[in-house]
């Protein structure tokens, strides 16, 4: 029997992945444990292995592009064996978050085809009205609790509003709306429990008579598709589509256009009043938003003729612009870039930052570095004393190694220091574990692997999470000092600047010295000034002696 493969969920914060290269084609035989597909996350680029036997039937996804969590991959199964009963059902369920065919809440059972007939028949559902269902917001999911509701009954909803927090089996996940108009109606309690699509909520105009809408059906199973949409204009709105075509587009009447050209007009910025529109009653389809140039302006008689009368005298000679044409480019951005932004703006915007910064001599570092990297096979960076450094001074400071948890606060016992990675999509974080353990040899081999295997993306989850505290370097560029924002659920990062010659006073003289700059950024809910202040001292007391470190 043919067993269908989903897009699979290959770190915690994935939510869609890009099949980067199939290492299989279509008719291959497959053995379990064969390396199916190269699959990117919004971490790392990982194998994605095969737990089943048969030959490869179908790929669901094509190299380069990119799913949801749970859309079909590819299905594996016996040789000639029809899958075309799979594929259809595939498409009518691979959006889990929103239904735009909505079906009854009851359905008598019934065990007469004549009865199901007759159950489909009832009054569809009014125009603008939405059923939003229990969406499967993971691969296992098969009911879902609603921890918290956003919106109460009556609220207003825009597109993209968050609706509710729902706990799956896995966690608990915000849920968005993809409609707009007021929430008519919650089908599940704060805290009740329901399965993947019981009706949720009903959102639609004000004063819908929501009983009804709980009674209605659809006409049609079919009723999202172009072709029903299009069978939806009435002869009237037909009638006058045709009767503009003539006519100014911008009447501010309704535009027919399908959900794909809607999604790249707006992506241009394409005004959809103005586009004319080739389909079936001027249904405005991709090829016209992909063929639209906009119309040149006209320069008015009235206009032209106040030129020419204008007297001679007053004419001015017009000033000569530079002029060209605009160019840009719009590149995708990659999950890992898209959960950066979110990461770091939920920091950002929930944790009070504050800054603290010192000035460190880098004399004796310089000298004990030269000393240790005299040694065979021994090969120390300045940033691996900071990480050492950073590590013993949190064993004496553990308020800086906390997390804010919202009523209460974790003190972590173990001393796990993340150090950012600059890749070419941005940023990730390989984590040091027990790094207070770990030798200044030892955290430097670690630190030189996890980031050559960062920039190839061949990190496994589970080497970038479980951070208590941050280092961020940025002076082998030249930077002489700049802050961080802090990498939740750390309560603080370290942003460490370049060496730097120049004249210092030293027991009362001038003389030439070598410093640096390094901040601490605190999140004041858990860290307190005079904390971060007494937690750079000892940082600076070990990186001034780096002797201390060794005893």
């Amino acid at each position: 029997m043919a067993e269908v493969i989903n897009m699979p969920r290959l770190s915690d914060t994935m939510e869609e992945g890009t099949v980067a290269k199939w290492l299989k084609n279509v008719g291959d035989k497959i053995e379990e444990g064969d390396i199916l597909a190269e699959i990117e996350t919004d971490k790392a680029t990982m194998e994605f292995e095969s737990f089943h036997e048969g030959t490869l039937l179908h790929i669901g996804i094509a190299e380069g592009d990119g799913a949801p969590v749970d859309t079909l991959l590819a299905i594996i199964g016996d040789e000639g064996e029809d899958i075309s009963s799979l594929l259809n059902g595939n498409q009518g369920t691979s959006n889990n978050k929103v239904e735009t065919v909505e079906e009854t809440i009851t359905s008598e059972k019934t065990e007469d085809s004549s009865e199901k007939t007759e159950s489909n028949i009832s009054s569809e559902i009014p125009e603008g009205v939405e059923i939003i269902k229990m969406p499967r917001l993971s691969d296992t999911m098969e009911e879902g609790t609603v921890a918290t509701w956003l919106k109460k009954v009556g609220d207003e909803v825009e597109e993209g509003d968050i609706l509710a927090e729902i706990e799956t089996d896995k966690a608990t996940m915000e849920f968005e709306s993809f409609y707009s108009g007021q929430l008519l109606y919650v089908g599940i309690k704060e805290g009740e429990s329901a399965p993947v699509d019981e009706v949720l909520a009903i959102i639609g105009p004000a004063g819908t008579n929501v009983e009804a809408v709980l009674q209605s059906k659809p006409s049609s199973k079919t009723e999202t598709s172009a072709a029903a949409e299009t069978d939806k204009i009435t002869p009237q709105e037909a009638t006058k589509e045709e009767n503009k075509e003539e006519k100014p587009l911008n009447t501010g009447q309704r535009v027919f256009v399908s959900p794909l050209a809607r999604k790249i007009a707006s992506e241009r910025g394409i005004d959809l009043m103005a586009v004319k529109g080739s389909g079936d009653h001027g249904r405005i389809v991709k090829r016209d938003v992909e063929n639209f140039v906009p119309s040149k302006e006209v320069i008015a008689p009235a206009a032209v003729a106040e030129t020419k009368s204008t007297p001679e005298s007053q004419v001015t000679v017009p000033q000569i612009l530079p002029t060209g044409e605009e160019h840009f480019e719009e590149v995708k951005n990659s999950q890992m870039r898209k959960v950066i932004a979110k990461r770091l703006s939920e920091s950002k915007f929930t944790a009070p930052h504050y800054y603290l910064m010192i000035e460190v001599d880098m004399d004796n570092a310089m000298a004990s570095r030269v000393k240790i990297n005299s040694l065979p096979d021994t090969k120390v960076s300045f940033n691996d004393m900071v990480v050492k450094a950073c590590a013993m001074a949190l064993k004496k400071h553990p308020q800086v190694n906390t997390s804010w948890n919202g009523d209460t606060t974790r003190y972590n016992q173990h001393i796990h220091v993340g150090v950012a990675v600059a890749v070419d999509d941005g940023l990730v974080v390989p984590v040091l574990k027990f790094t207070d353990q770990m030798s200044l040899t030892q955290i430097g081999t670690s630190v030189k692997d996890l980031a050559g295997r960062a920039r190839i993306k061949k990190l496994t989850p589970a080497e970038m999470e479980g951070s208590t505290f941050t280092v961020s370097n940025l002076g082998m560029f030249g930077i002489l000092e700049f802050t961080s924002i802090i990498n939740q659920p750390n309560s603080a990062i370290l942003s460490v600047g370049a060496i730097v010659e120049k004249p210092v006073v030293k027991s009362g003289q001038i003389v030439v010295g070598n410093t640096m700059k390094i901040s601490l950024a605190c999140d004041h809910r858990t860290v307190d000034g005079a904390t971060g202040a007494q937690f750079l001292e000892t940082l600076r007391a070990y990186l001034e002696n780096p002797v201390t470190m060794l005893a």
